[in-house]
């Protein structure tokens, strides 16, 4: 599994939950109490966007339908949503967070829009 760079690590402060791109992935990163972590974005009860959603002391919290996702292991600890999200392994080092992604995992939702040109 290789690392690769997101973000600097102001970019995440303590509380906040942000979107990222590594490739065509889609990637929540979230800080909570200083420790960052790294989930799908796509809620698996309706393919909502967890970074639009709130980092909370159980974990990530889903802006639509209230679902929340353990940062540990991505498991719903509370419904509607009842399957797990994706979770990464996250480091940071030197002021940056960088996220792997293992090989050959299928990113839910839909797919990153292409700009024009591209």
């Amino acid at each position: 599994m290789e690392f690769q760079y997101v973000a600097r690590s102001g970019q995440v402060p303590d509380g906040v939950v942000r979107r990222f791109f590594i490739g065509e992935a889609e990637v929540a990163v979230a800080r909570w109490d200083g420790e960052v972590h790294a989930m799908s974005n796509y809620c698996t009860h309706l393919d909502c966007l967890l970074s639009s959603g709130k980092v909370t002391e159980d974990g990530l919290l889903c802006s639509c339908h209230g679902s929340v996702f353990d940062f540990a292991d991505g498991e719903p600890i509370t419904p509607p949503a009842t399957r797990p999200v994706d979770v990464y392994p996250v480091k940071e080092e030197d002021g940056q967070i960088f996220v792997a992604i293992p090989p050959g995992v299928e990113q839910p939702g839909p797919r990153r829009r292409r700009r024009v040109g591209q």
